[in-house]
């Protein structure tokens, strides 16, 4: 009887080693979920499961679908996990009602500069993704959790319910590396870019963790995106522009030339200047305007009012703010239950500050403006 017993003790020891082997990052990186600040809808997240870029960018991943099947044969290991993203188009085609607002100013004590982001969407939780990777720079990034499965309804709450989370270190929408590098998404309704040149293909998220894996400079991050085939998933019924920005001072927005095969278009901020804004419209000469249309932006998220109202605020104070006017910069172009033709309710998702130098992130949820909370690398 003994030896049966020390039998089935072995066999289980040597299965849970061997998940462990298969499994240990993966295991790791859901058990260091957490709620953060009391805020049932902000998770932090470490990833330590190894993941692998250049092997992504062999497989041509170009849009949602694709990514999430990436990501379940990768953590999945032949294991029946399913992830959904919930980032779909309306009944119209369109995502009318995703707006983001971003810039980059210089801090009014001269050390450095912050980088100040709104995403504005529907009622989703957040996460916050501290990524260490073994061959790139250890970042910060910052998800939309419906884009890998959950709602309000649905929350990593267990081992089980958590692994869909690993998509996250995939899907940032924001973020900062060790570096001092930052990038965030905007959404152009109807500009989904489809670059085909035959280089390797990236999709809408993708090009961003490379960024923050692989770039200290904004030069450096334009210089991988002309490596690459940058594609936008069409079934989400949007396309995007970006903003980089780094350490250093300089900044550009990156758009796609929607009348000439979606070449890149940059926008630089422009010598001598202390700040750059972004919303949802685009900024590139052949196509810059000051009036609304739909045709270049998004009126609909009155793209056109917020960067006035923003850019007014960030020339009175000649592009150079504390913590609390970068706060306060987003805070006078957020949204708080609005509710849109179509029945949808959108917020302020969460409002981000970025400090470049000291690489830090101010983050308020939900437009709970009484308790930012912070994040670091260290």
């Amino acid at each position: 009887m003994k030896k049966v017993l020390l039998w089935i003790v072995g066999i289980i020891a040597a299965l849970c080693i061997a998940v462990l082997c298969v499994w240990g990052g993966e295991i790791a990186t859901v058990r260091s979920i957490e709620q953060v600040g009391g805020n049932k809808y902000l998770y932090k997240m470490e990833y330590k499961a190894a993941y692998d870029l250049d092997d992504l960018i062999s497989k041509d991943i170009d849009c949602n679908a694709k990514l999430l099947d990436y990501v379940i044969g990768r953590i999945g290991k032949g294991l029946p996990l399913k992830i959904k993203s919930a980032q779909v188009a309306d009944e119209n085609g369109e995502m009318k009602t995703m707006n983001c607002t971003s810039f980059q100013a210089a801090k009014a004590d001269g050390s450095g500069f912050w980088y100040g982001r709104n995403y504005d969407f529907f009622k989703n939780p957040t996460m916050v993704t501290i990524s260490r990777p073994k061959d790139g720079y250890a970042s910060i990034g910052v998800s939309d959790m419906s884009h890998f499965g959950y709602s309000l309804e649905k929350l990593p709450e267990s081992l089980v319910s958590g692994l869909s989370c690993l998509a996250a270190v995939y899907a940032p929408v924001d973020g900062i590396n060790e570096k001092g590098l930052c990038t965030s998404i905007m959404a152009l309704p109807k500009q989904a870019a489809q670059q085909e040149t035959g280089k390797h293909k990236v999709g809408t998220t993708i090009i961003m963790r490379l960024w923050l894996d692989r770039c200290a400079t904004v030069q450096e991050a334009l210089d991988l995106a002309a490596t690459l085939d940058i594609r936008h998933d069409a079934t989400v019924g949007s396309g995007y522009h970006y903003m980089i920005a780094d350490a250093n001072g300089d900044c550009a927005v990156l758009e796609f030339d929607k009348e000439d095969g979606w070449k890149s278009m940059v926008v630089r901020k422009a010598p001598g200047d202390k700040s750059m804004l972004v919303t949802n419209h685009l900024l590139s000469e052949k196509y810059y305007t000051t009036e609304p249309d739909e045709a270049v932006g998004n009126p609909h998220s009155k793209s056109w009012w917020r960067y006035e109202t923003a850019g007014d605020y960030l020339r009175a104070h000649d592009g150079t703010l504390t913590l609390e006017q970068a706060r306060e910069c987003l805070a006078l172009v957020h949204w708080k239950d609005l509710v849109w033709d179509n029945g949808m309710v959108e917020d302020t998702q969460y409002s981000n500050v970025y400090d470049q130098s000291a690489i830090t992130l101010d983050l308020r949820n939900w437009n709970d403006y009484d308790n930012p909370v912070s994040f670091s690398l260290e």
